[in-house]
């Protein structure tokens, strides 16, 4: 019987120093869960309150801004779209309407439009050469035949020869302009062009 005694002496033995031991380490975890999370701590110092001139609510400051109005741009916050730019001033429109005027009178006037002072009223084809030629009149007693790349006047070169048109450009400005074939019934009367050698 005494073994049994000692043994079970024995055991519990163990087993209060194993509760001890879980004892110790619950309260160490709790201690040292409580410095981590330190509030706040007492100190010596005396209590200062700030120093606040007048603490009571003033009402009188709170009307006045809630008179006030906002008179700058409105904007909706949940659009992304930027904001519409501001109406001109009346100054400013003038100033856009003296800057158009200005604009427009330093534009200068399109020139005239070309005129020849001849008549196209025939082509010649030169059968040897198969060479195309213009028959202009200038006046009744003038009359000119041109081949394409030759000139008119000293003034105008033949650019092309087509079928009821040649096409002339200006030599000084280098403007083009197309004369059309003249009827011979409302031409005015001029002699048939005479072949030259």
């Amino acid at each position: 019987m005494d073994e049994t005694v000692t043994k079970r002496t024995k055991y519990e033995a163990y087993i209060l120093a194993a509760l001890a031991i879980v004892l110790l380490g619950v309260l160490y975890s709790a201690r040292s869960h409580d410095d981590g999370f330190g509030g706040v701590q007492a100190s010596d110092g005396k209590f200062e309150p700030l120093a606040v001139p007048d603490p009571s609510l003033r009402l009188d400051l709170l009307q006045s801004i809630q008179k006030e109005q906002y008179n700058g741009e409105r904007r909706n916050i949940f659009s992304a779209e930027p904001l519409a730019p501001p109406p001109p001033t009346p100054q400013q429109l003038k100033d856009q309407q003296a800057a158009a005027q200005a604009a427009a009178a330093s534009i200068p006037a399109p020139p005239p439009p070309l005129t020849v002072p001849a008549t196209f009223y025939g082509i010649v084809t030169d059968l040897a050469t198969g060479r195309r030629k213009a028959c202009f009149s200038a006046n009744q007693d003038d009359v000119y035949i041109v081949p394409e790349g030759g000139t008119l006047l000293n003034q105008f070169r033949v650019l092309k020869i087509n079928n009821n048109s040649v096409d002339l450009q200006e030599i000084a400005s280098g403007r083009q302009t197309t004369l059309t074939l003249q009827d011979l019934n409302t031409a005015q009367s001029v002699p048939p062009p005479q072949a030259r050698p």
